[in-house]
């Protein structure tokens, strides 16, 4: 395993971000982002041989620092959703922004992907730091971050998440990557088969905020318990009221998890070029985004427009809007407590 550093250019205050390369002995590698924790590509063979980069990235520094899709980067303080912003810790109500409509979306206006990480080389990892002040984005507490990029050998790309706080505080820490398995700039996903560990999913509202029902999958477009051509799914989409709520699939399911440890929670391969992608957590919740608002003004890596479909997400997390739902699994953090979640995202052919 070798890492390697470079400038990748520079923020218009003249901050300068970092390129981190992590190359392993199949000459398989991933780049990762100071800003933001970006994973700026992931370069992985195919059953022939040929490496491509199968993680979508933008064009520059600048299509980074706007406002856009999130894409590769890390996300935080709480990823996903919370309904109009609001919450209540330890029965004190908290208003965040609403930077999604009438919701919160992604830690808000400047959440943790717009942030210049500190980054670190450790033996065979790349360690990011980041702290959140208290009040940051509303949030309560001084939060400390660590996040671990690692790339093996067996072309696994890991990330692990560690996080305290001073106060009691809600945190949800996911990767916000945009997968296409036959390649940047090589066509949409509709081809890809998906399978997620799950028999039930979260149901959203029109503005694609939980209602707080566990729907079976059972007999429903939202069963891909076994490996399933998403564009089958995807062409329901009038006739499905949640596919519709969603613009699409952009929705939580609900892992079915059997220890509290690392288990395979989903799988994306693609036929063609025989690329396999396996996810594997510690989290609750996978929530798959099939790249729905991609819309032709976002310019990629060599000057292309992403498109609708272009990619799609696989972002392991806590539910969206859990802090709203005490029956769900809870993203608070107690002071003093440590946040500890690990996914690894596994390629391979067949």
């Amino acid at each position: 395993m070798n890492i390697s550093k470079h400038l990748f250019d520079n923020l218009e205050d003249r901050t300068a971000v970092y390129s981190y390369k992590l190359s392993n002995k199949n000459g398989a590698y991933v780049e990762i982002l100071t800003l933001g924790g970006i994973v700026y590509s992931i370069n992985i063979p195919d059953r022939n041989g040929n490496i491509s980069d199968v993680a979508l990235g933008l064009n520059s520094i600048y299509e980074y620092q706007r406002k856009g899709p999130y894409m590769g980067a890390l996300i935080g303080r709480y990823a996903n959703r919370i309904n109009k912003g609001k919450m209540l810790l330890n029965a004190i109500p908290i208003q965040l922004a609403t930077n999604s409509g009438d919701h919160h979306l992604h830690g808000g206006n400047i959440g943790f992907d717009k942030k210049i990480w500190e980054a670190k080389i450790i033996d065979n990892s790349l360690e990011l730091k980041y702290t959140s002040p208290d009040g940051e984005e509303n949030y309560p507490g001084n939060l400390q971050v660590t996040v671990v990029y690692k790339f093996t050998d067996d072309n696994e790309l890991s990330i692990n998440y560690k996080a305290s706080c001073d106060k009691d505080t809600v945190i949800n820490l996911t990767n916000h990557t945009y997968f296409n398995l036959l390649g940047v700039n090589c066509g949409d996903i509709l081809s890809h088969k998906l399978m997620l560990n799950a028999d039930y999913f979260t149901v959203i509202t029109d503005e694609a905020i939980p209602t707080g029902e566990q729907r079976l999958v059972d007999n429903t477009n939202f069963d891909f318990r076994t490996g399933t051509i998403i564009g089958d799914r995807l062409a329901k989409e009038n006739s499905d009221i949640q596919l519709k709520n969603g613009n699409g699939f952009d929705h939580n399911w609900i892992i079915a998890k059997t220890t509290p440890g690392i288990e395979k929670a989903a799988q994306i391969s693609e036929d063609s070029t025989g690329r396999i992608m396996e996810v594997y957590t510690n989290k609750p919740g996978i929530q798959f985004y099939s790249g729905n608002f991609l819309d032709d003004t976002v310019v990629g890596k060599n000057g292309c427009f992403y498109k609708k479909r272009d990619g799609l997400c696989l972002e392991t997390q806590f539910y969206p809007d859990s802090i709203n739902h005490s029956d769900w699994p809870s993203p608070i953090l107690k002071a003093g407590d440590l946040y500890d979640y690990t996914t690894i995202y596994k390629f391979s052919v067949k």
